[in-house]
């Protein structure tokens, strides 16, 4: 049945909740037999872009504008970077600096969730290629709750000025307060189902779902059903608020 105009889908002044029934494909220069869904871009007033890449079996995916995280979703990819070529998994991931010349490719498909983000250089010396699965990464509890669980896939240091983390809430774990700062995020359901609150707004959201928060927006996240609710998300980090 038609849905008359129907979509969960919402874009405000300071929040998107993208939802797969209003996803359009498109594609970017240099990337062949991969089709990208564009979450959130600088058109919508962003300081980064984020999209979904779905390759083809024998897809690659174009060159970066600016340094590039990547998180596989399903299927698996080669990245060919300096000479060696790493092999990733579903949940592993891969960081690349701006201007490292790499090809991305799938022999047999896949999903991948790709960030993008002009690098903001620090006094640190601007961090290398890294790679790692999820699951590896050690599971620390959000202020003391061993229900809520959050996995840093991005070292904690000011040569990174961005994080990717994914958080892991039991059903009916929820934050223990409303946030409100100066980071702005990406966040993409991987799993489970909860409420969001952007804004004054209250949203159902489930796996699939894409959330962009602009920064100061208050946000609040409690997971529903009986599954665990999980997500990954962006944010700007570890950079002065002038820079």
């Amino acid at each position: 049945m038609h849905k008359l105009g129907h979509t969960r889908s919402v874009r405000k002044s300071s929040h998107l909740l993208h939802t797969p029934d209003t996803f359009i494909r498109t594609q970017i220069p240099g990337s062949e037999k991969t089709a990208v869904v564009v979450h959130v871009s600088p058109a919508l007033g962003a300081g980064f872009t984020q999209y979904t890449a779905e390759f083809e079996p024998g897809g690659t995916l174009g060159d970066a504008v600016g340094q590039r995280f990547l998180y596989v979703l399903d299927g698996e990819i080669d990245v060919a970077l300096d000479g060696s070529q790493k092999h990733l998994l579903k949940d592993s991931f891969a960081y690349i600096p701006e201007g490292a010349k790499h090809l991305c490719t799938s022999s047999n498909g896949a999903r991948v969730e790709v960030l993008e983000k002009r690098y903001t250089a620090s006094r640190e010396k601007a961090p290398a290629v890294l790679t790692g699965r999820e699951p590896d990464i050690p599971a620390q509890p959000l202020m003391d709750n061993p229900d809520l669980l959050v996995r840093a896939l991005l070292p904690d240091t000011f040569a990174f000025d961005f994080a990717v983390n994914t958080m892991t809430y039991q059903p009916g774990v929820a934050l223990s307060m409303v946030e409100i700062h100066v980071m702005e995020h990406g966040l993409l359901m991987l799993e489970g189902s909860g409420i969001y609150k952007l804004d004054e707004d209250w949203y159902p959201v489930t796996a699939g779902d894409f959330i962009w928060m602009a920064p100061y927006c208050p946000q609040w996240f409690g997971a529903i059903g009986k599954a665990p609710a999980k997500y990954l998300i962006y944010k700007d980090w570890n950079r002065h608020p002038l820079a």
